[in-house]
Protein backbone atom coordinates (compact mmCIF):
# COMPACT_ATOMS: atom_id res chain seq x y z
CA UNK A 1 0.00 0.00 0.00
CA UNK A 2 1.42 3.60 -1.11
CA UNK A 3 2.19 6.10 1.44
CA UNK A 4 -0.53 8.24 0.09
CA UNK A 5 -3.34 5.59 0.59
CA UNK A 6 -2.03 4.68 4.17
CA UNK A 7 -2.42 8.23 5.31
CA UNK A 8 -5.77 8.59 3.31
CA UNK A 9 -6.85 5.62 5.71
CA UNK A 10 -5.11 6.79 8.75
CA UNK A 11 -7.00 9.86 8.41
CA UNK A 12 -9.92 8.18 7.98
CA UNK A 13 -9.38 6.05 11.36
CA UNK A 14 -8.41 9.80 12.99
CA UNK A 15 -12.35 11.44 12.12
CA UNK A 16 -13.56 8.25 13.99
CA UNK A 17 -11.39 8.43 16.80
CA UNK A 18 -12.41 11.99 17.13
CA UNK A 19 -16.28 11.38 16.29
CA UNK A 20 -16.28 8.68 19.19
CA UNK A 21 -15.36 11.06 21.42
CA UNK A 22 -18.00 13.21 20.40
CA UNK A 23 -20.49 10.56 20.82
CA UNK A 24 -19.04 9.04 24.19
CA UNK A 25 -20.01 12.65 26.20
CA UNK A 26 -23.24 11.65 26.87
CA UNK A 27 -25.28 8.11 27.60
CA UNK A 28 -27.70 7.68 25.39
CA UNK A 29 -25.09 7.57 22.26
CA UNK A 30 -21.61 6.40 24.30
CA UNK A 31 -22.64 2.59 22.77
CA UNK A 32 -22.40 4.17 19.06
CA UNK A 33 -19.66 5.93 20.05
CA UNK A 34 -17.91 2.55 21.36
CA UNK A 35 -18.77 1.38 18.24
CA UNK A 36 -17.51 3.69 16.13
CA UNK A 37 -13.89 3.77 17.74
CA UNK A 38 -13.89 0.12 17.48
CA UNK A 39 -14.30 0.39 13.86
CA UNK A 40 -11.69 3.19 13.18
CA UNK A 41 -9.27 1.05 15.10
CA UNK A 42 -10.02 -2.38 12.83
CA UNK A 43 -9.16 0.26 9.94
CA UNK A 44 -6.39 0.91 11.60
CA UNK A 45 -5.15 -2.60 12.32
CA UNK A 46 -6.10 -3.49 8.97
CA UNK A 47 -3.86 -0.64 7.31
CA UNK A 48 -0.78 -1.76 9.28
CA UNK A 49 -0.84 -5.18 7.94
CA UNK A 50 -1.14 -3.91 4.42
CA UNK A 51 1.90 -1.93 5.11
CA UNK A 52 5.41 -2.66 3.34
CA UNK A 53 7.71 -2.07 6.28
CA UNK A 54 6.43 -4.78 9.12
CA UNK A 55 9.26 -7.79 10.12
CA UNK A 56 6.51 -10.39 11.15
CA UNK A 57 3.39 -10.72 10.73
CA UNK A 58 2.78 -13.64 12.73
CA UNK A 59 4.24 -11.95 15.85
CA UNK A 60 1.78 -9.37 15.45
CA UNK A 61 -1.12 -11.75 14.99
CA UNK A 62 -0.03 -13.43 18.35
CA UNK A 63 -0.11 -10.44 20.03
CA UNK A 64 -3.14 -9.46 18.98
CA UNK A 65 -4.68 -13.05 19.65
CA UNK A 66 -2.91 -12.92 23.43
CA UNK A 67 -4.49 -9.32 23.68
CA UNK A 68 -7.59 -9.31 22.10
CA UNK A 69 -8.57 -12.28 23.66
CA UNK A 70 -7.59 -11.55 27.10
CA UNK A 71 -9.98 -8.45 26.54
CA UNK A 72 -12.79 -10.04 24.99
CA UNK A 73 -12.89 -12.40 28.25
CA UNK A 74 -11.78 -9.53 30.78
CA UNK A 75 -14.64 -7.16 29.15
CA UNK A 76 -17.13 -10.04 29.64
CA UNK A 77 -16.23 -11.84 32.60
CA UNK A 78 -15.30 -8.65 35.01
CA UNK A 79 -18.07 -7.68 37.32
CA UNK A 80 -19.27 -3.95 37.57
CA UNK A 81 -17.25 -3.59 41.03
CA UNK A 82 -14.20 -4.69 39.33
CA UNK A 83 -14.68 -1.96 36.49
CA UNK A 84 -12.40 0.47 38.02
CA UNK A 85 -9.64 -2.11 38.47
CA UNK A 86 -9.92 -3.30 35.24
CA UNK A 87 -9.31 0.20 33.71
CA UNK A 88 -6.35 1.27 36.06
CA UNK A 89 -4.80 -2.15 34.59
CA UNK A 90 -5.91 -1.51 31.01
CA UNK A 91 -4.86 1.99 31.29
CA UNK A 92 -1.30 1.05 32.88
CA UNK A 93 -0.98 -1.49 30.32
CA UNK A 94 -1.07 1.14 27.45
CA UNK A 95 1.52 3.21 29.48
CA UNK A 96 4.24 0.01 29.84
CA UNK A 97 3.23 -0.59 26.34
CA UNK A 98 4.83 2.98 25.63
CA UNK A 99 7.92 2.35 27.43
CA UNK A 100 9.26 -0.54 25.90
CA UNK A 101 8.67 0.84 22.42
CA UNK A 102 10.82 3.76 23.67
CA UNK A 103 13.82 1.20 24.64
CA UNK A 104 13.09 -0.99 21.64
CA UNK A 105 13.41 2.55 19.57
CA UNK A 106 16.89 3.78 21.53
CA UNK A 107 18.29 0.12 20.93
CA UNK A 108 17.40 0.46 16.59
CA UNK A 109 19.50 3.71 16.77
CA UNK A 110 22.33 2.79 19.01
CA UNK A 111 24.65 1.48 16.13
CA UNK A 112 25.38 5.19 15.54
CA UNK A 113 26.60 6.01 19.20
CA UNK A 114 27.18 10.16 19.63
CA UNK A 115 25.11 11.49 16.69
CA UNK A 116 22.44 13.81 18.48
CA UNK A 117 18.77 13.40 17.22
CA UNK A 118 17.83 15.47 19.31
CA UNK A 119 13.72 15.25 18.54
CA UNK A 120 13.33 11.73 18.23
CA UNK A 121 15.60 11.27 21.95
CA UNK A 122 13.23 13.69 23.14
CA UNK A 123 10.59 11.39 22.02
CA UNK A 124 11.88 8.32 23.30
CA UNK A 125 12.73 10.01 26.66
CA UNK A 126 9.09 11.16 27.11
CA UNK A 127 7.82 8.19 26.37
CA UNK A 128 9.81 6.26 28.43
CA UNK A 129 9.05 8.67 31.27
CA UNK A 130 5.31 9.03 31.08
CA UNK A 131 4.73 6.11 30.07
CA UNK A 132 6.70 4.30 33.34
CA UNK A 133 5.08 6.59 35.52
CA UNK A 134 1.54 5.93 34.08
CA UNK A 135 2.37 1.88 34.21
CA UNK A 136 3.62 1.54 38.06
CA UNK A 137 0.99 4.15 39.32
CA UNK A 138 -2.20 2.36 37.92
CA UNK A 139 -0.67 -0.29 39.30
CA UNK A 140 -0.66 0.84 42.61
CA UNK A 141 -4.41 2.57 41.87
CA UNK A 142 -5.35 -1.20 40.84
CA UNK A 143 -3.74 -2.14 44.40
CA UNK A 144 -5.87 0.16 46.00
CA UNK A 145 -9.07 -0.41 43.90
CA UNK A 146 -8.99 -4.11 44.98
CA UNK A 147 -7.92 -4.13 48.55
CA UNK A 148 -4.74 -5.26 47.83
CA UNK A 149 -3.29 -2.51 49.79
CA UNK A 150 -5.15 -0.19 51.98
CA UNK A 151 -7.12 2.40 50.72
CA UNK A 152 -5.88 5.39 53.43
CA UNK A 153 -3.22 7.47 52.19
CA UNK A 154 0.37 5.79 52.87
CA UNK A 155 3.18 8.39 53.91
CA UNK A 156 6.57 8.96 55.51
CA UNK A 157 8.65 11.71 56.25
CA UNK A 158 9.98 13.72 53.42
CA UNK A 159 8.35 11.81 51.13
CA UNK A 160 7.97 15.40 48.96
CA UNK A 161 11.70 15.80 48.82
CA UNK A 162 12.21 12.07 48.11
CA UNK A 163 9.56 11.91 44.92
CA UNK A 164 11.26 15.91 43.67
CA UNK A 165 15.13 14.04 44.16
CA UNK A 166 13.52 11.11 41.97
CA UNK A 167 11.99 12.83 39.79
CA UNK A 168 14.43 15.23 38.99
CA UNK A 169 16.89 12.61 38.28
CA UNK A 170 14.61 10.76 35.88
CA UNK A 171 14.91 14.54 33.90
CA UNK A 172 18.91 14.52 33.97
CA UNK A 173 19.32 11.17 32.73
CA UNK A 174 16.68 12.53 29.97
CA UNK A 175 18.27 15.38 29.20
CA UNK A 176 21.98 13.53 29.17
CA UNK A 177 19.89 10.92 26.24
CA UNK A 178 18.55 13.91 24.21
CA UNK A 179 21.57 15.54 23.91
CA UNK A 180 23.22 12.46 22.54
CA UNK A 181 24.09 10.37 25.45
CA UNK A 182 23.11 7.60 23.53
CA UNK A 183 23.48 4.83 26.47
CA UNK A 184 21.01 1.87 26.71
CA UNK A 185 21.39 1.72 30.66
CA UNK A 186 20.37 5.96 30.57
CA UNK A 187 17.07 4.77 29.61
CA UNK A 188 16.55 1.61 31.64
CA UNK A 189 18.02 3.34 34.35
CA UNK A 190 14.98 6.25 33.28
CA UNK A 191 12.64 3.78 33.62
CA UNK A 192 12.94 2.19 36.64
CA UNK A 193 13.48 5.43 38.33
CA UNK A 194 10.56 6.53 37.08
CA UNK A 195 8.52 3.43 37.92
CA UNK A 196 9.17 4.11 41.10
CA UNK A 197 8.56 7.65 41.11
CA UNK A 198 5.01 6.12 39.91
CA UNK A 199 4.73 4.25 42.77
CA UNK A 200 5.38 6.49 45.22
CA UNK A 201 3.18 8.77 43.63
CA UNK A 202 -0.28 7.03 44.01
CA UNK A 203 1.10 5.57 47.48
CA UNK A 204 0.05 8.40 49.60
CA UNK A 205 -2.98 9.26 47.75
CA UNK A 206 -6.65 7.70 49.31
CA UNK A 207 -8.89 5.63 47.90
CA UNK A 208 -11.65 8.05 47.71
CA UNK A 209 -9.47 10.17 45.26
CA UNK A 210 -8.91 7.12 42.77
CA UNK A 211 -11.72 8.38 40.28
CA UNK A 212 -9.07 11.60 39.87
CA UNK A 213 -5.92 9.89 40.14
CA UNK A 214 -7.31 6.71 37.51
CA UNK A 215 -8.26 9.95 34.88
CA UNK A 216 -4.49 11.95 35.48
CA UNK A 217 -2.57 8.64 34.85
CA UNK A 218 -5.04 8.02 32.05
CA UNK A 219 -4.08 11.47 30.42
CA UNK A 220 -0.61 10.40 31.48
CA UNK A 221 -0.94 6.90 29.18
CA UNK A 222 -2.56 9.17 26.29
CA UNK A 223 0.66 11.56 26.30
CA UNK A 224 3.32 8.53 26.55
CA UNK A 225 1.45 7.55 23.11
CA UNK A 226 1.78 10.53 21.36
CA UNK A 227 5.11 10.99 22.17
CA UNK A 228 5.97 6.92 20.90
CA UNK A 229 3.74 8.38 17.78
CA UNK A 230 6.40 10.79 17.49
CA UNK A 231 9.27 7.98 17.72
CA UNK A 232 7.40 6.10 14.99
CA UNK A 233 6.50 8.45 12.36
CA UNK A 234 2.55 7.65 13.19
CA UNK A 235 0.34 9.92 12.28
CA UNK A 236 -2.35 8.01 14.19
CA UNK A 237 -0.87 7.46 17.53
CA UNK A 238 0.11 11.02 17.44
CA UNK A 239 -3.18 12.59 17.33
CA UNK A 240 -5.48 9.64 19.21
CA UNK A 241 -2.73 10.12 22.03
CA UNK A 242 -3.16 13.63 22.31
CA UNK A 243 -6.89 12.98 22.24
CA UNK A 244 -6.90 10.52 25.13
CA UNK A 245 -4.59 13.27 26.60
CA UNK A 246 -6.68 16.42 26.14
CA UNK A 247 -9.53 14.37 27.22
CA UNK A 248 -8.07 13.02 30.14
CA UNK A 249 -6.74 16.44 31.69
CA UNK A 250 -10.14 17.64 30.86
CA UNK A 251 -12.36 15.01 32.81
CA UNK A 252 -9.24 15.45 35.27
CA UNK A 253 -9.63 19.00 35.71
CA UNK A 254 -13.79 18.76 36.10
CA UNK A 255 -13.59 16.17 38.89
CA UNK A 256 -11.43 18.34 40.90
CA UNK A 257 -13.89 21.03 40.24
CA UNK A 258 -16.62 18.60 41.45
CA UNK A 259 -14.90 17.84 44.43
CA UNK A 260 -13.85 21.97 45.26
CA UNK A 261 -10.52 20.94 45.54
CA UNK A 262 -7.19 21.62 43.61
CA UNK A 263 -5.30 18.99 41.40
CA UNK A 264 -2.24 19.80 43.59
CA UNK A 265 -4.65 19.09 47.03
CA UNK A 266 -5.99 16.25 45.55
CA UNK A 267 -2.43 14.85 44.41
CA UNK A 268 -0.14 16.16 47.48
CA UNK A 269 -3.19 16.09 50.31
CA UNK A 270 -3.06 12.60 51.83
CA UNK A 271 -6.43 13.19 51.40
CA UNK A 272 -8.55 10.45 53.91
CA UNK A 273 -6.14 11.13 57.32
CA UNK A 274 -8.98 11.95 59.81
CA UNK A 275 -8.35 12.52 63.07
CA UNK A 276 -9.85 10.97 65.68
CA UNK A 277 -11.59 14.25 66.94
CA UNK A 278 -13.24 15.54 63.63
CA UNK A 279 -14.56 12.12 63.09
CA UNK A 280 -16.63 11.73 66.47
CA UNK A 281 -17.70 15.47 65.45
CA UNK A 282 -19.13 13.83 62.10
CA UNK A 283 -20.55 11.28 63.77
CA UNK A 284 -23.29 13.24 66.06
CA UNK A 285 -21.45 13.44 69.36
CA UNK A 286 -23.82 15.77 70.04
CA UNK A 287 -26.11 13.35 70.82
CA UNK A 288 -27.82 12.82 67.27
CA UNK A 289 -29.57 8.78 67.05
CA UNK A 290 -29.49 6.61 64.33
CA UNK A 291 -33.37 5.37 63.41
CA UNK A 292 -33.70 1.77 61.78
CA UNK A 293 -36.83 1.17 59.37
CA UNK A 294 -38.18 -2.46 57.90
CA UNK A 295 -38.39 -2.75 54.26
CA UNK A 296 -42.82 -2.86 55.03
CA UNK A 297 -41.95 1.17 56.69
CA UNK A 298 -40.06 2.02 53.94
CA UNK A 299 -42.31 0.28 50.61
CA UNK A 300 -45.45 2.98 52.25
CA UNK A 301 -43.53 5.42 52.37
CA UNK A 302 -42.34 5.02 48.50
CA UNK A 303 -45.43 3.69 47.21
CA UNK A 304 -47.47 6.62 48.83
CA UNK A 305 -44.77 9.55 47.38
CA UNK A 306 -45.38 11.47 44.67
CA UNK A 307 -41.53 11.89 43.70
CA UNK A 308 -38.65 9.30 44.62
CA UNK A 309 -35.11 9.87 44.10
CA UNK A 310 -31.96 7.33 43.55
CA UNK A 311 -29.26 8.37 44.39
CA UNK A 312 -26.64 5.14 43.62
CA UNK A 313 -23.16 4.63 44.87
CA UNK A 314 -20.32 2.13 44.77
CA UNK A 315 -22.22 0.09 47.71
CA UNK A 316 -24.74 -0.61 44.43
CA UNK A 317 -22.16 -1.96 42.72
CA UNK A 318 -20.67 -4.17 45.20
CA UNK A 319 -24.91 -5.44 45.93
CA UNK A 320 -25.04 -5.94 41.83
CA UNK A 321 -28.35 -4.49 42.49
CA UNK A 322 -28.98 -1.92 39.24
CA UNK A 323 -31.46 -4.33 37.83
CA UNK A 324 -33.59 -4.53 40.84
CA UNK A 325 -33.52 -0.97 41.78
CA UNK A 326 -35.06 -0.27 37.75
CA UNK A 327 -37.06 -2.88 38.88
CA UNK A 328 -38.18 -1.18 41.93
CA UNK A 329 -38.35 2.40 40.07
CA UNK A 330 -40.38 0.39 37.34
CA UNK A 331 -43.07 -0.55 40.08
CA UNK A 332 -43.18 2.62 41.45
CA UNK A 333 -44.00 4.87 38.58
CA UNK A 334 -46.51 2.02 37.77
CA UNK A 335 -48.04 3.51 40.68
CA UNK A 336 -47.80 7.12 39.24
CA UNK A 337 -44.81 8.05 41.57
CA UNK A 338 -42.62 10.03 39.32
CA UNK A 339 -38.66 8.60 39.48
CA UNK A 340 -35.64 9.69 39.09
CA UNK A 341 -31.83 9.29 39.61
CA UNK A 342 -28.96 11.71 40.86
CA UNK A 343 -25.82 11.19 40.05
CA UNK A 344 -22.75 13.13 41.47
CA UNK A 345 -19.71 13.40 38.98
CA UNK A 346 -17.29 11.12 41.72
CA UNK A 347 -19.42 8.64 42.81
CA UNK A 348 -18.14 5.15 42.47
CA UNK A 349 -14.30 4.18 42.24
CA UNK A 350 -13.85 5.76 38.78
CA UNK A 351 -15.03 8.48 36.21
CA UNK A 352 -18.79 7.96 35.25
CA UNK A 353 -19.14 4.70 37.30
CA UNK A 354 -22.19 5.38 38.05
CA UNK A 355 -23.66 6.30 34.46
CA UNK A 356 -22.15 2.71 33.22
CA UNK A 357 -23.95 0.56 35.94
CA UNK A 358 -27.13 2.29 35.32
CA UNK A 359 -26.92 1.98 31.57
CA UNK A 360 -26.37 -1.43 31.90
CA UNK A 361 -30.08 -2.06 33.94
CA UNK A 362 -31.28 0.31 30.76
CA UNK A 363 -32.20 2.94 32.94
CA UNK A 364 -33.73 6.13 30.85
CA UNK A 365 -31.39 8.53 29.78
CA UNK A 366 -33.55 10.92 30.55
CA UNK A 367 -33.84 10.01 34.24
CA UNK A 368 -30.35 10.09 34.97
CA UNK A 369 -29.77 13.44 36.59
CA UNK A 370 -26.28 15.53 37.00
CA UNK A 371 -25.63 16.92 40.57
CA UNK A 372 -26.47 20.54 39.28
CA UNK A 373 -29.62 19.80 37.73
CA UNK A 374 -30.85 17.32 40.86
CA UNK A 375 -30.25 19.73 43.54
CA UNK A 376 -32.37 22.14 42.48
CA UNK A 377 -35.35 19.36 42.64
CA UNK A 378 -34.30 17.89 46.24
CA UNK A 379 -36.58 20.02 48.10
CA UNK A 380 -39.72 18.79 46.40
CA UNK A 381 -39.06 15.13 46.69
CA UNK A 382 -40.90 13.04 49.04
CA UNK A 383 -38.73 10.30 49.63
CA UNK A 384 -34.38 9.78 48.68
CA UNK A 385 -33.11 6.30 48.30
CA UNK A 386 -29.45 6.70 49.21
CA UNK A 387 -28.32 3.24 47.72
CA UNK A 388 -24.71 2.56 48.41
CA UNK A 389 -23.77 6.02 48.74
CA UNK A 390 -21.62 7.97 51.43
CA UNK A 391 -19.23 10.74 51.49
CA UNK A 392 -21.00 12.47 48.00
CA UNK A 393 -24.51 12.89 50.60
CA UNK A 394 -22.17 13.85 53.57
CA UNK A 395 -23.28 17.31 55.14
CA UNK A 396 -20.15 18.17 56.44
CA UNK A 397 -18.87 18.51 53.65
CA UNK A 398 -21.28 21.93 53.83
CA UNK A 399 -21.95 22.81 57.22
CA UNK A 400 -18.65 21.22 58.75
CA UNK A 401 -15.44 23.79 58.27
CA UNK A 402 -13.60 20.95 60.34
CA UNK A 403 -14.22 18.01 58.06
CA UNK A 404 -11.85 16.80 55.27
CA UNK A 405 -14.51 16.86 52.65
CA UNK A 406 -15.66 20.64 53.33
CA UNK A 407 -16.34 22.49 50.49
CA UNK A 408 -16.78 19.46 48.07
CA UNK A 409 -20.00 20.09 46.17
CA UNK A 410 -22.61 17.54 47.38
CA UNK A 411 -26.53 16.06 46.54
CA UNK A 412 -28.25 18.04 49.14
CA UNK A 413 -30.30 14.96 49.64
CA UNK A 414 -31.57 16.17 53.40
CA UNK A 415 -33.30 18.53 51.80
CA UNK A 416 -35.86 15.87 50.54
CA UNK A 417 -38.99 15.47 52.90
CA UNK A 418 -37.25 11.77 54.18
CA UNK A 419 -34.12 9.87 53.30
CA UNK A 420 -33.64 6.40 53.41
CA UNK A 421 -30.33 4.91 53.40
CA UNK A 422 -29.90 1.35 52.44
CA UNK A 423 -26.51 -0.20 53.95
CA UNK A 424 -25.26 -2.82 55.80
CA UNK A 425 -23.34 -1.49 58.32
CA UNK A 426 -22.90 2.06 60.20
CA UNK A 427 -19.10 2.05 58.69
CA UNK A 428 -17.87 5.24 56.69
CA UNK A 429 -17.79 5.70 53.53
CA UNK A 430 -14.68 5.07 50.91
CA UNK A 431 -13.06 8.11 52.27
CA UNK A 432 -12.88 6.85 56.29
CA UNK A 433 -15.26 9.64 56.99
CA UNK A 434 -18.57 9.58 59.54
CA UNK A 435 -21.71 10.95 57.79
CA UNK A 436 -23.91 13.11 60.18
CA UNK A 437 -27.00 12.29 57.75
CA UNK A 438 -27.40 9.17 59.25
CA UNK A 439 -28.22 10.97 62.71
CA UNK A 440 -30.68 13.25 60.59
CA UNK A 441 -34.37 12.82 62.08
CA UNK A 442 -35.81 12.84 58.46
CA UNK A 443 -33.13 9.82 58.08
CA UNK A 444 -34.49 6.05 57.92
CA UNK A 445 -31.68 3.30 58.26
CA UNK A 446 -32.65 0.01 56.19
CA UNK A 447 -29.97 -2.28 57.56
CA UNK A 448 -29.01 -5.51 54.83
CA UNK A 449 -27.70 -6.69 51.39
CA UNK A 450 -28.72 -3.85 49.12
CA UNK A 451 -29.72 -6.36 46.12
CA UNK A 452 -31.96 -8.42 48.94
CA UNK A 453 -33.52 -5.42 50.63
CA UNK A 454 -34.66 -3.66 47.07
CA UNK A 455 -36.12 -7.53 46.00
CA UNK A 456 -37.80 -7.54 49.59
CA UNK A 457 -38.99 -3.53 48.74
CA UNK A 458 -40.78 -4.76 45.13
CA UNK A 459 -42.81 -7.08 47.24
CA UNK A 460 -43.97 -5.23 49.82
CA UNK A 461 -44.55 -1.50 47.13
CA UNK A 462 -46.64 -4.06 45.12
CA UNK A 463 -48.68 -5.08 48.61
CA UNK A 464 -49.35 -1.65 49.49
Amino acid sequence: MGVNLTNLFYLVTIVTFILALRYLSHPAHARRGNQIGAAGMLVAIAVTFAHKGLVSYWAIALGMLIGGGFGAVAARKVKMTAMPQMVALFNGVGGGAAALVSLAELHRILPEPGTPKVDIGIAIVLSALIGSISFAGSMIAFAKLQELIGGRPITYPGQQFVNAGLFLSCIAAGVALASGQQHEWLLWALVAGASVFGILFVLPIGGADMPVVISLLNAFTGLAAAATGFELENNVLIVSGMLVGASGTLLTMKMGQAMNRSITNVLFGAFGQVSEQAAAVAAGAGGGTVRSATSEDVAVMLAYARKVVFVPGYGLAVAQAQHDVRALADILEQKGVEVTYAIHPVAGRMPGHMNVLLAEANVPYDQLKEMDEANPEFARTDVVMVVGANDVVNPDARNNPGSPIYGMPILNVDEAQAVVVLKRSMNPGFAGIENPLFYNPKTVMLFGDAKASIVQLQQDVKAV
